[in-house]
């Protein structure tokens, strides 16, 4: 699965957020347009169905680029002693 990079999707968690807060709902009470296509969004970037898990899943990406990759051959590879 494509990943979005991960300022995109810190970008897209935080509009989501904010819409979610500041929109008016709609009539029904149903989430406002905005915040609809923002969760379709982080849906579709997340490979998810579901707004929660979308923002568990963006959250988690996030988290995890935010861990430094292992180095090959460990954390000495490559220095002379």
């Amino acid at each position: 699965m494509l990943t979005p990079h991960p300022e995109v999707l810190r970008r897209l968690l935080a509009e989501y957020e904010a819409a979610a807060l500041d929109e008016p709902a709609a009539a029904t009470g149903e989430p406002g347009p905005r915040t609809r296509d923002l969760a379709y969004t982080l849906c579709v970037s997340t490979g998810t169905r579901d707004v929660r898990r979308a923002l568990e899943a963006a959250r988690r990406q996030l988290a995890d680029a935010l861990e430094p990759a292992p180095t090959p051959g460990g954390a000495h590879a490559g220095v002379a002693d």
